[in-house]
């Protein structure tokens, strides 16, 4: 396929080629991939600029997209894309044959860092998904920081920087400039930035932006980093949310009122913290579901209320994300009774098979498939048995169905069992605010109801 490209992607492949560092903030759906490798393409055999680039992905991303991209464009099938996964031994290897471009998973990075230690030999470096080197307090993020003085270009990409506020720009800015912009550390990144929020006497748990420092960081990073939407640059369908509720039947009101009492009058007699709150929330929704997990971790089914939901909605050709392990297995299970073709993704041929139309139903884990795989050209209908309260996991889960090549609008199905926490979590996912607090804030609401 011949690329020829768009204006503004003329523009960030100019960016990438100009600038030593640089963050493409771009939306999902606008060809970050393409973009990318054409200018490593540029600077490799045009300008001679770089001489091993390295890019750093999601797994799934990692294992098929960087390669597709590269075979599916005229200009690009020659480069040699060689992933660095799967055992030490099998990383070892892949770093020793001969290639234009290396890509290796971000859990790998301080492995990476520790195996070439003073020699590190990667002039170039990619993050694809940024965002998952937001927490400076990562391993990932403290190892590639010792090697960032020998990398003499660097890339970001992202369609979603700050997807839990903007305390989550310092850690990626800060590898692309050294603390230039947003400062040395992200102590000196809050005091100029925030204020202290909710607290105790030791301890802060979060932090709010002062008036008017989304306009003061966005102009302080504006030099490095471009920014853009896809509905700036692209005509695409139009996207619906179908929000579908489920109600639960007597039994299951009742196990779920019982659990619901338990854990949240319990935890309440301590601060809940964020550890609590995560398990609490966890358990809830479990429940919504239709199954929990035992403490000796084996899922005990509870009701099929919503299972029961999903077989009346489902549609040939529906991108399904599910939450736990057992939600999987539970749709599985009950799937098997129809004449569709089933299958949880796992592996780059369940892309191609998906798109090419040989797959009814594709269950998949947002953490596992919301980042870079191209499934629009299989279906238009995502249904979220399970809903996630990451913001960034949903949107980019969502992209995966709506971007670019997309003919149909794309109908984005909710089931939301009434009364559930599920509630709180959509009401999150529409204010798009911090998860942490949202949750926070869920539990907080629903101990006050049942006190009250």
């Amino acid at each position: 396929m011949k690329f020829v490209p768009y204006p503004y992607q003329q523009y960030c492949i100019d960016s990438i080629i100009y600038n030593r560092a640089v963050g493409l903030f771009l939306d999902m759906g606008l060809g970050k991939t393409v973009i990318t490798l054409t200018a490593i393409h540029d600077l490799r055999y045009n300008r001679w600029e770089v001489s091993k680039p390295l890019i750093i992905a999601p797994k799934k991303v990692a294992e098929a997209t960087w390669t597709t991209e590269a075979k599916k464009w005229e200009h690009l099938k020659m480069m040699r894309v060689v992933p660095v996964l799967g055992t030490a031994q099998q990383r070892i290897r892949a770093l020793a044959t001969p290639a234009d471009v290396y890509v290796v998973n971000r859990e790998n990075v301080q492995w990476l860092v520790e195996h070439f230690k003073n020699a590190w030999p990667f002039d170039m470096v990619v993050l694809d998904e940024s965002s998952s080197f937001k927490n400076s307090q990562s391993k990932r993020f403290k190892s590639l920081k010792l090697v960032r003085s020998r990398i003499k270009r660097i890339v970001e990409l992202t369609g979603t920087p700050s997807s839990n506020g903007l305390e989550d720009l310092w850690a990626q800015i800060y590898l692309l400039d050294g603390g230039a912009r947003l400062g040395k550390t992200l102590g000196a990144y809050r005091d100029k930035y925030f204020v202290p929020g909710r607290r105790n006497r030791t301890t802060i748990f979060n932090y709010s932006p002062k008036d008017g420092s989304f306009e003061m960081i966005k102009q302080a990073i504006s030099d490095i980093c471009i920014s853009m939407k896809a509905a700036d640059y692209l005509t695409l369908p139009d996207m619906l949310v179908n929000n579908v509720p489920v109600a639960l039947d007597a039994a299951a009101a009742k196990a779920y009122s019982q659990l619901e009492t338990e854990l949240l009058l319990q935890v309440d007699e301590d601060m809940i913290t964020a550890g609590s709150a995560g398990v609490l929330t966890g358990k809830l929704l479990q429940l919504c579901n239709g199954a929990i997990y035992s403490e000796n971790k084996t899922a005990v089914k509870v009701h099929d209320c919503k299972i029961d939901a999903f077989l009346e909605l489902i549609e040939q050709h529906a991108l399904v994300f599910y939450n736990f392990q057992h939600d999987r297995d539970r749709l599985v299970e009950a799937l098997a009774k129809y004449d569709l073709r089933v299958r949880v993704y796992s592996q780059a041929k369940d892309e191609q098979d998906w798109n090419n139309g040989e797959i009814d139903i594709l269950l998949a884990h947002p953490a596992s498939c919301g980042y870079g795989l191209n499934l629009q050209r299989g279906g238009h209908h995502a249904i979220w048995f399970g809903l996630t309260w990451s913001l960034e996991q949903y949107e980019q889960a969502n992209k995966r169905l709506h971007r670019q090549g997309q003919e149909h609008p794309v109908i984005i199905h909710h089931l939301i069992v009434q009364g559930g926490m599920d509630e709180q979590v959509v009401e999150a996912l529409e204010n798009k605010g911090d998860m942490q607090n949202a949750l926070m804030d869920a539990l907080r609401v629903r101990i006050s109801k049942l006190r009250s």
